[in-house]
């Protein structure tokens, strides 16, 4: 048998009854709850009462259910979340550092605009231009950051980067060499992982600073005729073969399995050792010209292709593009079965 009892009680000078059910205790400031017309204040002793006989023919008290309103959370939490999940996904280190990076200069931001710990449903178009838009980075730049900050708050708020406009940066033209081989020999006179990397961008096309710097010699074929790299390797996101020509397979002597082909070490190099190798080459070179850079080696390469090929195809899948409308820009990559070792540009 359920046990009850029913008292007046007193708080800030407001009278109410106190129903205590089940070893719980329930307040009532009128009889609304069990039908009747009166305010306890009116009449406490009788709506007292009204309660007990009620409770006698078997009415019982019903708890009140709080409304819990989800607190949003803030802009921190939701990119700490984001990271996370990227994380879990085991994108590339590079990636997760550059999240890293862009969480912190956040939070400098938030300090410095008095928005501190500002929650993700009052965050504005306007606040996240303001973050981006700085004197000291570029439109490419600034594009990059917000290509990386998007994702991490697209499940709060999905539709707010679409709002954020940013000025088109400037193509970079990579400028091609008209004499390969002069620059070729100059590089390896400076340094030979240097040249191997320029070597390996030009003759396979790779891209340098993560693709070519992250090779072991597990990604070679045992003939090292050819190099096999899983989607994680590599910008597409799908696997890629690529031929190995002949010049590049006479100056690799292959090493531990496992071990990075320049450091012949499990780890690779730092990842701005070929753009700091190449800054300095460029200083004390006087065969560069104006607009070439490391990547005019993969941009020479490819049109070396075509003009051995003349296939816009097989050009496409050299270089890893996805369409052939765009086969000299960076874009994916795809398995490379049918190129072959003599469609590689040749020295």
């Amino acid at each position: 048998m359920n046990s009850f009892n029913v008292t007046i009680g007193q708080d800030k000078k407001q009278i109410f009854i106190n129903v205590y059910y089940n070893k719980k205790r329930y307040r009532f400031w009128n009889g609304k709850a069990i039908g009747i017309k009166l305010k306890c204040i009116d009449n406490p002793s009788l709506l007292k009462a009204a309660f007990e006989l009620k409770l006698r023919e078997g009415w019982k008290p019903k708890l009140k259910k709080k409304e819990c309103k989800d607190k949003p959370i803030t802009v921190i939490q939701a990119l700490n979340n984001g990271l996370e999940t990227k994380v879990s996904q085991r994108c590339s280190e590079r990636y997760i550092k550059d999240i890293k990076r862009i969480i912190l200069l956040w939070k400098r931001y938030e300090s410095k605009q008095y928005i501190k710990n500002i929650t993700i449903d009052k965050l504005k178009p306007s606040h996240v231009t303001k973050f981006l838009v700085r004197p000291n980075w570029s439109a490419k730049t600034q594009r990059t950051v917000k290509s990386t900050l998007s994702p991490l708050i697209s499940d709060y708020r999905p539709n707010l980067f679409s709002k954020v406009k940013l000025k088109k940066p400037n193509s970079t033209l990579h400028k091609p060499f008209d004499n390969i081989n002069d620059i070729l020999d100059d590089i390896k006179l400076f340094n030979s992982k240097l040249h191997l990397c320029c070597l390996l961008t030009y003759g396979c096309l790779l891209r340098p600073h993560r693709e070519i710097r992250e090779l072991t010699w597990n990604d070679f074929s045992d003939d090292l005729k050819y190099i096999h790299l899983a989607g994680n390797r590599n910008k597409s996101g799908r696997n890629r073969i690529v031929p190995v020509p002949s010049y590049i397979r006479d100056v690799l002597v292959k090493r531990e399995l496992y071990h990075n082909i320049f450091s012949n070490q499990p780890q690779p190099l730092n990842q701005d050792y070929f753009k700091t190798l190449w800054s300095r080459f460029k200083r004390q070179s006087n065969t560069l010209e104006q607009g070439q850079t490391l990547y005019s080696f993969r941009h020479s390469g490819a049109i070396e292709i075509f003009k051995r090929t003349g296939s816009i195809t097989k050009l496409q899948k050299a270089m890893g593009h996805s369409s052939i409308n765009v086969s000299l820009t960076y874009l994916r990559g795809l398995e490379i079965a049918e190129l072959k070792e003599e469609d590689m540009p040749m020295v």
